[in-house]
């Protein structure tokens, strides 16, 4: 795992120094690749090119696995940030048809895929990846990111120039980069607390989706998108319903497995994330169960019961035999986390679990340079609690004529948002439940349900003009099967935007290479096709899965309520967040940028000064944007 960075100017005078900029956007972005750097430069009458690079080796840990990294006759080159966990299955297909390597690293595999089969080599690839290619000779650049989404890669087109990297705040060390911020993104941000790919913070700044490339032709300068993987298009096709339960079992067992084994394949120390969780139980369980050796497991524990995991863990780690290690997060650590969010997520970010991932990431750092996560578990097996709520909302609903329902959504709609200052707990309730009772389907009803403003409370913060979110996000996805269209959006939306940014950003923070075994496409391909009713059964959720962890875990330690990886910040910062909002949130931090509404976030602060903890979520978005404009912005 790697961070990349590229320009791709086509104005006919550059005015600023190019190695200068190439390296400085490249070395922003130190942290991520520790071990080796690189830069390559192709200047045409047409076009300036810059690709940088910073490496962790992980694969091949030699010089010749340095990058950028070229074909023998220079036509071919690449920056790549990931791995292709089957390149040795894929390298012995290419000797065999005549190909040759120089190295034993995946990224050669990668340029010799390309040279026999063109673009199209990507769907051999089992893996997370993130690259941009020059093919010198057609004139092609492709940039190009996973399925998933594991890995990140951001681009900026404007005025002729294109920039692409790893991470946002690469872009801040070109001259001719404009930080204007997005508004419409301000707003998806306060509605659901991270900015949904393609969207960013910046004005003619995107995220290649998940699953697509983007080919520039040098020749006339155009810009194509393509799609090359879509998680919704195996959503939609036919559902399996003729076959038998313990067969749908075995087989996810067996893709769980191989995709398991797959992301051990490394030349430096792997360990795990482990919750005590039913995926990431599963994930250790699978790993430990062929292996003398004891699998290092790390977890993060908190003092306050109702947040703390660790228990569980360590009985699942004391089970399955593994190497253990436990950390205790206390509020000075998390304090001491909280001034480093900006750097580290250099994009507004509001989930708060980035703290304990982030300092989880640090203790595993000292032992392993690769941890394995077990991400997408909810999404693929229908595990999040807000699948059966929905769900139930819904049936109730079904027991009352449409038109009482949409009645009273319409009337309860009438609240005045003002109104929430003093009774936040009671109108953000009301808030969403009038607009999921004048929903006509579960995607629509888990909009709602998801967004933290809906789109009046909206008006009473931004004080600025946008084009307010549109529900388009969960609405266009279709699905015959209406359980499978909820995990469907979450693993299109929420996934990549929320969960694998918060994790990409604290591992690579530390140097840690973080790696997720079931988002395995091949999983995704699969558990598309099985029923909804299947996963989420009898309002118990995860069932498929469940039945195979039990295989290798006893029910009795397995079976509790599940909890969120959450921080007490209610608990914690009842001094230190009003300190943070008394100063991020003031009239004058406000006044920088004219973005938002002062009086109403006067109004809430003072409402959550008197003890309306309901608040915390909102006024720790409205933090974080603050925190990051100071940053980035100043």
């Amino acid at each position: 795992m790697c961070r990349i960075a590229a320009i791709v100017d086509f104005n006919k005078t550059v005015t600023y120094n190019v190695v200068e900029t190439i390296d400085a956007m490249k070395d922003s972005m130190q942290k991520g690749g520790p071990d080796d750097e690189g830069i390559f430069i192709d200047q045409s009458k047409n076009c300036t090119l810059a690709l940088g690079h910073r490496r962790l080796s992980i694969i091949d840990l030699t010089p010749c696995g340095h990058q950028p990294m070229f074909t023998a006759d220079k036509n071919i080159m690449i920056i790549f940030n990931g791995e292709i966990y089957n390149y040795q299955e894929i390298k012995k297909e290419l000797l065999q048809i005549g190909y040759a390597f120089l190295t034993q690293s995946d990224t050669e595999v990668i340029i010799q895929a390309y040279l026999a089969w063109g673009i199209e080599c990507v769907n051999k690839f089992i893996g997370m990846f993130a690259f941009v290619l020059f093919d010198k000779k057609k004139q092609q650049v492709y940039a190009l990111r996973d399925r998933a989404g594991v890995k990140p890669l951001y681009y900026y087109h404007h005025e002729n120039l294109f920039l692409f990297a790893s991470e946002l705040k690469s872009f801040h060390q070109h001259p001719n980069f404009k930080k204007e911020i997005n508004t419409d993104s301000v707003a998806l941000f306060l509605q659901l607390s991270y900015i949904p790919a393609p969207h960013s913070i910046f004005k003619n700044t995107y995220k290649i989706l998940p699953g697509h490339y983007l080919c520039i032709n040098m020749q006339n300068q155009t810009l194509v998108d393509h799609t090359y993987w879509n998680a919704t298009g195996f959503y939609r096709q036919p559902l399996i319903k003729d076959i038998a339960s313990n067969e749908i079992v075995e087989h996810t067992e067996d893709l769980l497995k191989s995709a398991c084994d797959y992301r051990m394949v490394a030349d430096v120390p792997v360990g795990v994330f482990l919750s005590g969780g039913y995926d990431s139980s599963l994930v250790t369980a699978l790993l430990q169960k062929d292996t003398i050796q004891k699998i290092k497991t790390f977890s993060i524990g908190f003092n306050e019961k109702k947040f703390n995991e660790a228990p569980f863990a360590k009985k699942v780690a004391e089970h399955l035999g593994t190497d253990h290690t436990e950390f205790y997060c206390t509020q000075k650590d998390a304090l001491e986390i909280i001034p480093l969010l900006p750097e580290i997520y250099d994009e507004p970010f509001g989930d708060s679990s980035a703290i304990p991932t982030t300092l989880v990431s640090k203790i595993a750092r000292q032992s392993v340079k690769v941890s394995l996560s077990a991400d997408g578990g909810d999404e693929l097996f229908g595990g999040y609690e807000k699948y059966s709520a929905v769900i139930g909302t819904k049936q109730k609903m079904n027991s009352v004529p449409t038109t009482l329902s949409k009645i009273a959504g319409s009337f309860i709609d009438k609240i005045n948002p003002e109104f929430i200052f003093e009774n936040a707990p009671f109108v953000k309730r009301s808030a969403k439940l009038a607009m999921m009772l004048q929903s006509s389907n579960l995607k629509e009803m888990m909009y709602w349900f998801d967004c933290g403003n809906t789109s009046d409370e909206l008006k009473y913060i931004i004080n600025t003009p946008y084009n307010p979110p549109n529900k388009s996000l969960y609405t266009d996805i279709e699905s015959s099967d209406e359980i499978n269209s909820m995990l469907a959006i979450d693993y299109v939306n929420y996934l990549p935007g929320d969960i694998l940014t918060k994790v990409d950003r604290a591992t690579m923070s530390v140097g840690l290479e973080g790696r997720e075994p079931l988002l395995d496409h091949r999983l995704l391909e699969w558990m598309a096709q099985i029923p909804g009713e299947i996963k989420i059964k009898n309002g118990e959720k995860k069932t498929i899965l469940k039945e195979i962890v039990h295989k290798y875990i006893p029910r009795i330690i397995m079976d509790r309520p599940k909890m969120g990886f959450g921080v007490p910040i209610n608990i914690w910062f009842k001094k230190e967040l009003k300190d943070y909002f008394n100063t991020y949130l003031s009239a004058a931090a406000l006044q920088k940028h004219h973005l938002f509404n002062i009086e109403n976030i006067e109004k809430k602060k003072k409402a959550y000064f008197k003890g309306n903890d309901r608040l915390v979520p909102e006024l720790w978005n409205l933090l974080m944007f603050q925190m990051w404009y100071e940053k980035w912005m100043n």
